[in-house]
C-alpha cells in the first residue's frame, strides 16, 4: 500500500479519496473547506493542516481541482518541495491539454513522474469506485498509476504520452454534449408529435437512435432508468461543469484546426442554459430549456 497525498475533496474527489483509503492505503487529504475533510476523516482519510503537509513524503499525490491554474499552482507552490523523489503525480482533473503537457514537463524536471487521469462516470461512481480513467503519460508512469487507479474504477485505459488523457476527455465530453442536446430534440418533436414518450424509448432505444444519453441517462422524468430528470434535474453532472468543458473543447480545436460545428452549437446550447440561472442542474435539464419550461 502507499503513502497517498490527496488534494480537492469536492464532489468528486471526496469519493475517489474514501476509496484511497478503503482498498488500505495510508491517504493524507487536504481540501480548503473544512466540512470536506471532516467527511475525508470519517472515510478513513488522515485530514492535513495544509496541501504541503498532505504531500510531505508522498509516495502518489492525487489531484483533483476545478482548472488547469488551480493544478499548477498546487504542484508549483505545494508539490514539487514536498513530494517524495522520484513520487508519482496523477491529476484526474479536468483540465486543457497544454497545461497538462506543461506541468508534467515541470514535474520531471524535479525528478518527479506526472500523469493525467481525468474520469468519466459522475459523482455515483465516484463514490462506488465504478470511474473510469483515461490516462495519459509515458508507458512506465502508466504502469505507476494503473493499480492506484484501479482502486477508484472500473476502467483505466492509456490514451498514450502526457496529454493525451485530458484530449481523450474532452473529445468525449463534446460527444456527450452534443448528444444530449439531440436526445432532449428528438424526445421534444415526439411530444408534440403526439407519441407517448416511454413507447418513443421502447422503439428508439433499440434502433439506430439509441445513445448512451438515452438509454443510461435520459432526459426525460418517467422513462427508461431512474435519471436526475427523475429528481428535477437535480445531482448527476452539472451543466456548469459541461460548459466547462466545452470550452475546454472549442479552445482544443481553434489551437488544432479541427472544425467542431456541432460541439461549437452544443456550447452556445449550454452557455445559454447556464446563462438562465440553471447552472447547478444537471447537464440533460436542456430539455426543459428546448421546451421552452425554463
Amino acid at each position: 500500500m502507499a503513502r497517498i497525498a490527496f488534494i480537492g475533496l469536492g464532489n468528486m474527489g471526496g469519493g475517489m479519496a474514501a476509496n484511497l483509503a478503503k482498498a488500505g492505503h495510508d491517504v493524507r487529504a487536504f481540501d480548503l473547506s473544512a466540512d470536506a475533510l471532516a467527511r475525508a476523516k470519517d472515510a478513513g482519510c488522515l485530514p492535513a493542516d495544509s496541501a504541503d503537509a498532505a504531500c510531505a513524503d508522498a509516495e502518489v499525490v492525487v489531484t483533483m481541482l476545478p482548472a488547469g491554474r488551480h493544478v499548477e499552482q498546487v504542484y508549483r507552490v505545494h508539490v514539487f518541495g514536498a513530494a517524495d523523489t522520484g513520487a508519482l503525480l496523477i491529476d484526474c482533473s479536468t483540465i486543457d491539454v497544454d497545461t497538462a503537457r506543461r506541468v508534467a514537463e515541470a514535474a520531471a524536471g524535479k525528478g518527479l513522474t506526472a500523469v493525467d487521469a481525468p474520469v468519466s462516470g459522475g459523482i455515483a461512481a465516484a463514490q462506488a469506485g465504478t470511474l473510469t480513467f483515461m490516462v495519459g503519460g509515458l508507458d512506465e508512469a502508466f504502469a505507476r498509476a494503473e493499480p492506484i487507479l484501479a482502486d477508484m474504477g472500473k476502467a483505466v485505459i492509456h490514451a498514450g504520452g502526457n496529454g493525451a488523457g485530458q484530449a481523450a476527455k474532452i473529445c468525449n465530453n463534446m460527444l456527450l454534449g452534443a448528444t444530449m442536446v439531440a436526445t432532449c430534440e428528438a424526445f421534444g418533436l415526439a411530444e408534440k408529435l403526439g407519441l407517448d414518450l416511454q413507447r418513443f424509448y421502447d422503439i428508439s432505444s433499440v434502433s439506430s437512435g439509441q445513445s448512451w444519453s438515452m438509454t443510461s441517462y435520459c432526459p426525460m422524468p418517467g422513462v427508461g432508468p431512474e435519471t436526475p430528470a427523475d429528481r428535477d434535474y437535480q445531482g448527476g453532472f452539472a451543466a456548469a461543469l459541461m460548459l466547462k468543458d466545452l470550452r475546454l473543447a472549442m479552445e482544443a480545436a481553434a489551437s488544432s484546426g479541427a472544425d467542431t460545428p456541432m460541439g461549437a452549437r452544443a456550447a452556445e446550447l449550454y452557455q445559454q442554459l447556464v446563462d438562465s440561472g440553471q447552472g447547478g442542474r444537471d447537464f440533460s435539464a436542456m430539455a426543459l430549456m428546448l421546451a421552452g419550461k425554463i
